[in-house]
């Protein structure tokens, strides 16, 4: 098969010589010749590269043409039955070369010219550069090449035969070749010309539609971070079952392919195939971007000392070659793989790393032009702040700076780490609409042309941001609603699996399902593929789940192991604080209130340094919490008091319900110290606030705190002395203990 021609591209140089004579009315010249160009540039879609006669005609046949009661396709149809020999098909492509003239330039008379309203066709346009394209590769094609392609057009115009036959009288079997006029298909001089057509489908595809194919495959899964899609491969392997030459581009394909698969062995084999082909015509000019790859599918794998080797030598080389575009890049990547790695960087390329950071990326990005690494540099700045609790306002900023880099540069594929940064900053001052909305905003209107890792995340951002309100079923319906197309990469799919069994984690320690748990922690913990953030969330519930079966002492091990663990990795100062928070509540429950104590005011101190709001007060409910147990209640529920509103509006059901109980132990507690009107004051407050707790415990589905909370209101009722209200209270915890059957109802309420 040649390397540019085809039967689909003679097809569409027809529709260009009737374009030039001016065959097409105006209202018909935009999507025609619009159609034409689609199949000759760069595609966006995989619609446009196995061309055939059926979808020229979808596009052709409802547009009129200037000859009356013809349409465009039957012009076309009459063109194409006008090539009815091989020497017709040399004199097309010769006569097709008139056309190229500069358009201002005066006609000159010709007895070729048939209309006087000739277009001519500049030879740099696209359509020039397609005329001139086709006629030079015909040129370069051998005889038995041309006479192949010949009988690829013949065979490719065929099914279109019945209707010329209704167009022109006199038309039969035998029209293809003016040649063959008097003879049958069962002559010898027939069988032996074109005996052999029958069945052949070598001719539907050209080296350069493979080429292009491959290369849309490449930008896509680059750009996307997906797999190639079925659709595709399939395309992909009707072409190679042709005997198009393969493109080395192939064994790239497949690299990505297998890179996101997870199939390392593979990934690996192909990617040295790839550049083993490269490396022989272009010497050392791509060396760099090999050893790029290498060095980040090593860390994808967990490879990361070989992967850190890599890329150091990725920036010698990029060095050496002055690619500046593929030094910045690896300098990049290196800072952030750093920030996330620091135990695995030796100690050379960490203190580089601190001394270079971020003001020499941006100043280079700023240097050399480059807007998309200087958007994520300022965003990695915004980053790096939270990371280190630093200054709100400063991460606002750089995330403002980025986002006028993104808009006025129209860098699209930046918007989603932008939105998702921003998303997470919202969440931190304690504004969890805000954050939910940004998540559902790129989900609904940035969606197109993201990459699917940012949707994915952004998806299971928004769906644990409802669980977090208790709604667990519309969090899992939510997360159900992904592209199953984006979960064929493993490390998407990795990340969706962790925060579903997150989700089901979280409900089964609220329901008091043990068992259940267990299960879903060591499925959650096998992995080593896991995300920091949900790794966290997964020993936070870990933890919770120690504490409610009693065992504390575990509890204090793991808070102190994964503490450790922070500290090494120089992870985010948020987790680092709600580790505090929560082993300042394990002493709290275990006895040790005044160690507790004194760890929940150093967790507030940092959190209120660092506007971290929504850990703040966990901080401020641990305290008071411990104060109420060093009978200190009016500052307990002074201080809760006074930061209700804004817990309200973290809409995080388990940190409300649980501020709501210890406001109603205040009541109580201060009911104890007075009498008469002022103790039924107090225990009326502590009813209306015990009945908030319930509402928000019931919204979680811990069955065990509504108990507690029932069995505290049945206490106070039996106090007031009223029956009525009292055996309400009674039938509603029956029923929420009868309501969870086969659930484990944990220690009894009325033991405290």
């Amino acid at each position: 098969m040649s390397r540019y021609l085809t039967p689909g591209k003679i097809a569409l140089l027809v529709l260009v010589e009737l374009y030039a004579e001016s065959r097409f009315p105006n209202k018909a010249v935009l999507p025609v010749i619009s159609f034409v160009i689609k199949q000759l540039v760069r595609p966006k879609d995989t619609t446009t590269f196995i061309l055939g006669l059926d979808q020229i005609k979808d596009v052709t046949v409802n547009e009129p043409s200037t000859v009356v009661g013809r349409t465009i396709f039957d012009l076309l149809l009459m063109e194409l039955w006008y090539i009815n020999s091989f020497d017709a098909l040399h004199t097309f492509f010769t006569d097709a070369q008139i056309y190229l003239r500069d358009p201002e330039k005066q006609e000159p008379s010709s007895g070729h010219v048939k209309h006087n309203k000739r277009r001519f066709i500049s030879p740099t346009s696209i359509l020039g550069c397609f005329i001139r394209r086709a006629g030079l590769e015909f040129s370069k094609l051998q005889f038995h090449e041309t006479n192949s392609l010949w009988g690829a057009f013949v065979q490719f115009r065929e099914p279109t035969l019945s209707l010329w036959k209704k167009r022109k009288l006199g038309a039969g079997p035998m029209s293809f070749d003016v040649n063959l006029k008097g003879m049958t298909m069962n002559d010898l001089l027939v069988q032996k010309v074109y005996g052999k057509l029958d069945g052949s489908k070598d001719w539907t595809v050209s080296t350069d539609d493979v080429e292009r194919l491959l290369e849309y495959q490449v930008e896509t899964m680059q750009r996307l971070g997906t797999r190639v899609p079925d659709e595709t491969q399939l395309q992909l392997r009707k072409m190679l079952s042709t005997d198009v030459p393969i493109s080395h581009l192939r064994h790239y394909v497949n690299f990505l392919n297998s890179w996101r698969s997870g199939d390392y062995p593979s990934s690996f084999d192909s990617l040295h195939r790839y550049f083993d082909y490269t490396m022989h015509s272009r010497d050392r000019t791509f060396y760099q971007y090999a050893l790029l790859n290498l060095a980040i599918l090593q860390a994808d794998f967990g490879c990361h000392r070989e992967s850190v080797l890599a890329m150091q030598e990725t920036i010698n080389t990029a060095r050496e070659n002055k690619d500046m575009a593929c030094l910045n890049f690896a300098l990049s990547w290196l800072y952030h793989f750093h920030r996330a790695h620091p135990q695995d960087c030796p100690d050379v390329i960490a203190s580089r790393m601190e001394r270079e950071s971020l003001q020499f990326l941006k100043a280079k990005a700023k240097e050399w032009g480059m807007d998309h690494l200087l958007s994520m540099a300022y965003l990695s700045e915004a980053r790096q702040i939270l990371l280190g609790g630093d200054s709100v306002p400063a991460a606002f900023e750089s995330l403002l700076r980025s986002s006028h880099i993104n808009v006025t540069h129209q860098i699209h594929n930046a918007q989603g780490s932008q939105i998702l940064l921003q998303s997470t900053l919202w969440s931190r001052l304690g504004v969890s609409q805000l954050a939910w909305l940004n998540c559902e905003l790129f989900l609904s209107k940035y969606d197109n042309g993201s990459p699917s890792e940012d949707l994915v995340v952004a998806l299971c951002r928004s769906a644990y941001i409802i669980s977090m309100r208790g709604r667990f079923d519309e969090a899992l319906d939510r997360l159900e609603q992904v592209d199953q197309e984006a979960l064929r990469s493993l490390k998407i799919y990795q990340y969706w699996a962790s925060y579903i069994g997150l989700i089901k984690l979280r409900r089964a320690v609220y329901r008091n399902e043990f068992a259940a748990a267990e299960l879903l922690l060591q499925q959650l913990t096998s992995s080593e593929q896991v995300e920091p953030d949900c790794a966290l969330e997964i020993s936070i519930a870990k933890i919770e789940l120690q504490m409610r079966t009693g065992n504390f002492v575990a509890a204090m091990l793991h808070c102190n192991q994964v503490s450790g663990e922070l500290v090494r990795d120089r992870a985010d100062s948020y987790h680092k604080v709600r580790l505090m928070i929560l082993k300042a509540e394990v002493f709290a429950r275990s006895g040790r209130a005044m160690k507790g104590l004194s760890t929940a005011i150093s967790a507030a101190s940092m959190a209120w340094k660092a506007r971290f709001l929504p850990v703040l007060f966990y901080a401020f409910n641990v305290i008071a919490t411990i104060l109420i147990q060093l009978e200190e209640y009016s500052v307990a529920y002074k201080m809760l008091d006074s930061i209700m509103p804004q817990v309200l509006e973290c809409e995080d059901a388990y940190l409300t319900a649980q501020c709501f109980a210890c406001l109603a132990d205040g009541q109580v507690g201060l009911a104890g110290t007075r009498k008469g009107v002022s103790r039924a004051e107090c225990l009326g407050r502590a009813l209306s606030f015990i009945d908030r707790a319930f509402s928000e415990y019931s919204h979680i589905q811990d069955v065990y705190s509504q108990k507690l909370m029932m069995s505290r209101k049945i206490r106070i009722q039996d106090y007031l002395g009223d029956k009525a209200l009292r055996d309400d209270a009674v039938k509603m915890y029956r029923q929420v203990e009868q309501g969870r059957e086969g659930v484990n109802p944990g220690p009894s309420p009325f033991r405290h």
